[in-house]
């Protein structure tokens, strides 16, 4: 049986008596060792006498409210997670309190199943953070220099590996889907390691056709071809002494690889026109949305490569499965692309975020990127609402509520097909309107019609 002082602690303040025995209830039960505060002043005491890891704390209460109480903590107590609690639904005010580094919000009465989840996710960040603070690695300053938004126990688990993996020299292949931030990971994994204070050079495989990727890459000598009037060094020797970053690796041309190979394994590489090896110092962190495997299988890439390059395998998840995310990332658009546009954005309503939540994201963080620098563009007030939302978004989704339905990634992919027929029809087969319509980019428009073998007439 578990001793009394192993268990997490949680401290609930709310001048509700009922309401405190109601989460009492609910917390014990799920093994957490739970402690009541009627008003900020009892709360604060309470934090200075014993361990707490987890604060549940009204918004709304007599004499020191919540959003005084969230300041003192996050400056007295910077380990324990705050999530608020309130009873108007107000996501001004919680957007507020996020800024002021609440891990989360729920609204009163609280939804049972939700207020276990958050409670729990909150418990799992406060030690993850007390842990990196303990051995020194330093997890939240990585994750604010690579702008990693995102506190959802996924994006933990990200961040964590890419606390391990960071210092090393090993090879990272970091996967998922299009749009979920993996150069974001790719600059961490550079953040976090000995190589910071070197470059961290990009280059997208899939942007260029096999010739010039050669070239870019590579880099060539003067009279290498028509037009090379001068030596030109390639993305390895501009990334010397830091990292080198292959974005989109599955689509790295088959008669190109075993060069590749070779500059990944001995650390050298010959430029085009070149008759010697030049060596070079680089770290390498690739990227895909493809199954490298199943490419392996069918003969478009090369096996040495891939296990020479996935070493370290990170994947990134899907917007869709870190929807707690979403209001921080939403917080975080809004102040840098309003700023960006040049407009006086003060907040969100609550009906924009519902709208925002009860969509499936195919397009995943860029995708919510773009739509929300369209509600900036396009609102009339300095509040954004459902309403400057596109209506494929506003109306929930042209495909239903994935996040409540979770769907396997079959029936995700059926229903994104779906769409983007639906939009091309509708908008006769113009891609740069189908993607104004989708609020995704038209190169994400454009690998999507490719992935799912689409016509321009869909």
């Amino acid at each position: 049986m578990e001793n009394e002082k192993d268990k997490p602690a949680l401290l609930v303040v709310d001048d509700e008596s009922g309401h405190r025995m109601m989460v009492k209830a609910v917390m014990q039960d799920q093994g957490f060792k739970v402690m009541e505060a009627g008003n900020g002043l009892q709360c604060l005491d309470m934090l200075e006498q014993q361990h707490i890891d987890v604060v549940l704390l009204d918004i709304k209460m007599p004499g020191m409210d919540g959003m005084q109480v969230l300041e003192r903590i996050h400056r007295l107590h910077p380990g324990v997670q705050v999530v608020m609690l309130t009873a108007f639904g107000s996501v001004g005010s919680a957007v507020d309190a996020m800024k002021q580094g609440a891990f989360d919000y729920l609204t009163k009465p609280a939804d049972i199943d939700e207020l276990k989840s958050v409670i729990q996710m909150a418990l799992d960040y406060s030690r993850l953070v007390r842990d990196s603070a303990r051995t020194g690695k330093g997890l939240q300053g990585v994750q604010e220099k690579a702008r990693v938004i995102g506190q959802s126990p996924a994006m933990h688990r990200v961040m964590d590996l890419v606390q391990q993996v960071g210092p090393s020299e090993a090879s990272v292949l970091i996967l998922g889907e299009s749009g979920t931030g993996k150069e974001l990971v790719a600059r961490a994994l550079h953040q976090a390691g000995p190589r910071s204070q070197g470059p961290l050079v990009s280059i997208n495989c899939a942007a260029l056709p096999p010739e010039l990727l050669e070239s870019e890459l590579f880099g060539y000598k003067k009279g290498a071809f028509t037009g090379a009037a001068k030596d030109k060094p390639g993305k390895f020797q501009l990334a010397e002494k830091g990292t080198l970053f292959l974005d989109e690796i599955g689509e790295f041309p088959l008669q190109l690889q075993a060069k590749l190979l070779r500059a990944l394994q001995e650390k050298v590489v010959q430029p085009l026109g070149g008759t010697q090896e030049d060596p070079v110092d680089v770290r390498f962190v690739a990227a895909t949305n493809k199954d490298l495997l199943q490419e392996v299988r069918q003969g478009n890439f090369r096996q040495d490569l891939y296990y020479r390059l996935n070493v370290v395998e990170i994947t990134v998840p899907p917007l869709r499965e870190r929807m707690e995310d979403l209001p921080f990332l939403v917080n975080h658009f809004v102040e840098v692309l309003g700023e960006k546009n040049r407009k006086q954005v003060r907040g969100i309503n609550n009906n924009f975020l519902q709208a925002l939540k009860s969509y499936h994201w195919p397009g995943n963080v860029r995708e919510l990127e773009n739509v929300v620098e369209r509600a900036i563009i396009l609102c009339r007030s300095d509040v954004l609402d459902a309403g400057d939302l596109p209506e494929s978004i506003a109306g929930g989704g042209t495909t239903g509520n994935f996040a409540g339905n979770a769907p396997g990634k079959e029936g995700l992919e059926s229903a994104e097909k779906a769409a983007l027929q639906q939009a091309l029809k509708a908008n006769n087969g113009h891609r740069e309107n189908t993607a104004q319509a989708l609020g995704i980019s038209r190169r994400s428009l454009q690998y999507k019609l490719k992935k799912y073998g689409l016509t321009r007439k869909a």
